[in-house]
Order: C-alpha cells, then sequence, then structure tokens
C-alpha cells in the first residue's frame, strides 16, 4: 500500500513531467515549422501544441489538488503516446525530434499511474 509521501512524490514525478513535456512541445513545435514539409503540417503542429496545451493543464490540475486530475491524466497519457508516435515516424535522427518523443514517453507513463490512482 502506498504511503502519503509516496503518493506525494509520485503527484510531484508527475507534474514536473507534465511542465518538462508542455515545454519541450512548445520548442519542437517551433523547431518542426523550420524544418518544413510534413513537420510544419497542420496535423503535426497541431498534435504538438495539443500535447502542450493537455500536459500544462494535467500539471495544473495536480498542482492544485483537483479531484478530478485522474480524468484530465488519461487524456494527457493518451495524446502524449500520439505525439511521441508521431515525433518517432518524423525524426529520422533528428535530435530534437528524438527527445521530445522520450518526452513524451516518459510523460504518459507518469500520467497513465495518476489516472489509474484516481479510479482506485
Amino acid at each position: 500500500m502506498p504511503t502519503h509521501r509516496n503518493t506525494e512524490r509520485a503527484l510531484q514525478d508527475c507534474i514536473d513531467a507534465c511542465q518538462e513535456c508542455a515545454s519541450v512541445c512548445e520548442r519542437t513545435a517551433r523547431h518542426c515549422l523550420g524544418m518544413g514539409g510534413e513537420h510544419a503540417s497542420p496535423a503535426h503542429q497541431t498534435l504538438l501544441r495539443d500535447c502542450a496545451h493537455i500536459c500544462a493543464t494535467a500539471g495544473a490540475f495536480m498542482a492544485r489538488g483537483s479531484e478530478h486530475h485522474h480524468l484530465v491524466c488519461g487524456v494527457c497519457a493518451e495524446l502524449c503516446v500520439a505525439c511521441a508516435e508521431d515525433c518517432e515516424r518524423l525524426a529520422e535522427g533528428d535530435q530534437t525530434m528524438e527527445q521530445c518523443a522520450k518526452t513524451c514517453r516518459a510523460c504518459a507513463r507518469s500520467c497513465e499511474q495518476m489516472a489509474g490512482a484516481g479510479h482506485a
């Protein structure tokens, strides 16, 4: 059974992961605009920005202690996985794209834990 300290640590870790992911996705969106082509496509840009916004929102829900954070974290995890997959598909060795995918996957894992914890 998780202790209060472990629960608080997991919550803070998830907030941190969400904040980092939001920042990385915003930077990656700008990077992709400079790359042009499919990287600058409306679909990819929208996904990057959707991911950034849902991560920021999930972080805010958790930071303020919302009892509904698990709902937002579930959606956040789904969008993070979708964003990671799209960045991996387009990466072709680009470090910014690869870092975005890695950060999104880490955030997804953390948010999945928070989403599951809310249903307990």
